[in-house]
């Protein structure tokens, strides 16, 4: 997804000999690779770390969670050093071979026994703990993928569209559409081979070549896509939104002392030329100090423009800033969803102590299971979109079927109902084992399909089709179009945050159902442990944020009365909504 800033298209140099079908490869291979490579590590980890590094299960997700917040929240930094200083190849260059180092840091603690604590094949209690350098090694590999995806997700899109994108071609916009669609489909098909080939070589074949094969094609990655260099067209730095939003904010801080002009008074604050926008909203008025006119002490050009942003700001720039904070109320309630559909680690340990035979003696590994999750967001996204949608359209009177707030809210709701599922699921697993008087070994398989798992994912991969692109679609809405890379930052950032709290939510359970000598409702014994209690909390908390956000549906004015027009453009919200919504669609 593009997180760096659409500024950057308007200062592109397009060389008729760079850029064009030929860099393709090259650009859809690189996404490609990170995706399986990263995929493929990632959701299988929890048996790496609770099998090979004796951590706890509880330890182990919380790791996985953090892991995973920081993969989430780099990307907006990502995006912020390509628009302002090095660019998008540069950064997407860098994130390459970061990747590749932190994946070859990986598979060493694999490959070498001395990297990790001594195989044990007692209960994870008994067995030695990783020590000081074993786990410098292991976080290290987790930093520099993060790290290195931080550089290629926010960037990879939007330089392939660099390559194609030239405003003089009548078919441009086809072009670009085309390149869109095979770069999501791409995407799409590489977390699949992640998850079916990359989890069964690691199940099937051991964790060495587990590792080795996503380091194998990270590298085939990173030779093809320097090997290009000389193809792509590369777009310079500019200016990013971050900078200014702090802008606006250390310039008000500044003129806090001023009063502001008279409402509807001309020539009363700095706009850019020939925009619509001459004065700011009146909401958040403490903001629009940052763009009173005055006089400065060499802030302003001759003609009365600004030269020195940290001076004086223009009220496109206020406006911006006011944009994204009317939005984060609604931004809020996706954290929670984000805690739920994370929830990827304890199903997995589920799932291994199930029965998961399906032709003869054939066993699934659990990490197969998440497919369901994909399968049924993306037939629910072709199918909504092809189908219902028209038909929607005819009642509600709403381009997209069903308005963004209802998609969202609809994800809520759902998410509620899949982590009641997986409550109910466990309960049964649990009291099944028991009664087979497999309480004291949490290893035996019960007499139980594996597949008693799989309508909680495919609730899971619903509730994120509604919630998701609900959610995109309403930042594109309600953002100026110059901010539709900020929408998708949003997006990412309450990713990141979710997987912090779901980390916090494990800790807190952990701690707090040992007390009087009692096994740890998340305990490494699953038959001992209450799973099913721990669900219960998450379905009791998703309850409150839907509540939490049908109160601010209803009562909090989190978008202003205003419609947002983008300057010079004169592009209404209402025209820039259907052609985001059609482009973000295509992503899930």
């Amino acid at each position: 997804m593009e997180l760096c800033s659409d500024s950057m298209t308007t200062v592109q140099q397009v060389s008729k000999r760079k850029g064009g079908l030929i860099t393709m490869p090259f650009i859809i291979a690189n996404e490609a690779f990170e995706r399986v490579a990263s995929v493929g590590l990632h959701i299988n980890m929890i048996l790496y770390l609770t099998g090979e590094y004796h951590f706890d299960n509880a330890t182990g997700a919380s790791i996985l969670f953090w892991w995973a917040a920081i993969s989430n929240f780099l990307p907006t930094f990502g995006a912020f050093l390509s628009d302002s200083y090095l660019g998008r190849f540069r950064v997407i260059a860098l994130g390459t071979v970061v990747s590749l180092l932190g994946q070859a840091a990986l598979w060493l603690t694999a490959l070498l026994p001395e990297a990790r604590p001594p195989h044990c094949p007692h209960y994870p209690d008994n067995c030695a703990k990783p020590n000081a350098g074993q786990l410098a090694l292991l976080f290290s590999a987790f930093a520099l993928m993060s790290i290195g995806a931080g550089g290629i997700r926010p960037c990879s899109l939007a330089f392939g569209a660099d390559q194609f994108d030239n405003p003089e071609n009548p078919k441009n916009q086809r072009i670009l559409q085309s390149f869109f669609n095979w770069y999501y489909a791409s995407v799409a098909i590489s977390v699949i081979i992640a998850i079916i080939v990359i989890v069964y070589i690691q199940n099937k074949l051991g964790w060495v070549l587990g590792f080795g094969v996503p380091v194998a094609l990270m590298l085939v990655s990173t030779i093809t896509f320097l090997l290009g260099s000389k193809l792509y067209v590369v777009v310079k730095a500019n200016k990013s939104l971050m900078t200014g939003f702090a802008q606006v904010l250390v310039v008000a801080w500044k003129n806090k002392h001023l009063a502001l002009p008279p409402k509807n008074s001309d020539g009363g604050y700095h706009h850019e030329k020939g925009s619509n926008l001459v004065s700011p909203t009146e909401k958040l008025r403490f903001f629009n100090k940052a763009c009173i006119a005055r006089n400065l002490d060499g802030g302003l050009e001759a003609d009365g423009s600004i030269w020195d942003p940290w001076k004086a700001c223009t009220v496109e720039q206020v406006e911006n800033l006011k944009a994204l904070i009317k939005v984060l109320p609604i931004w809020s309630t996706s954290i929670m969803i984000a805690v739920t559909i994370s929830q990827n680690s304890f199903p997995l340990l589920q799932a291994g102590t199930m029965d998961r035979r399906i032709i003869g003696n054939f066993k699934i590994p659990p990490a197969w299971l998440y497919v369901f999750a994909v399968l049924t967001m993306g037939i629910w996204v072709a199918i909504y979109d092809r189908i219902l949608v028209p038909w929607l359209a005819k009642y509600t009177k709403h381009k997209r079927g069903l308005s963004f707030e209802l998609r969202i809210g609809t994800g809520l709701f759902l998410s509620c109902l899949a982590t009641g599922m997986a409550a109910a699921v466990e309960r049964t697993r649990r009291n099944r084992a028991i009664s087979l008087g497999l309480a004291e070994n949490p290893l035996s398989v019960v007499n139980m399909s594996v597949f008693w798992l799989a309508p909680q994912y495919c609730m899971t991969g619903l509730a994120e089709a509604f919630n998701a692109i609900g959610q995109i679609e309403f930042y594109y809405a309600h953002f100026p179009k110059s901010m539709a890379s900020i929408g998708v930052a949003l997006f990412a950032l309450g990713l990141a945050v979710g997987n912090l709290v779901a980390s916090l939510i494990v800790l807190i359970v952990d701690h707090a159902s040992k007390t009087d000598g009692k096994p740890s409702w998340v305990s490494n014994n699953l038959n001992e442990g209450h799973y099913d209690y721990y669900y219960w909390v998450l379905c009791l908390l998703s309850f409150v944020n839907f509540f939490y956000f049908i109160f601010l549906y209803l009562f909090v004015d989190c978008y202003g009365e205003e419609k947002f027009r983008d300057n010079n453009e004169g592009e209404c919200m209402e025209e820039k909504e259907e052609a985001s919504a059609k482009s973000v669609s295509n992503v899930f």
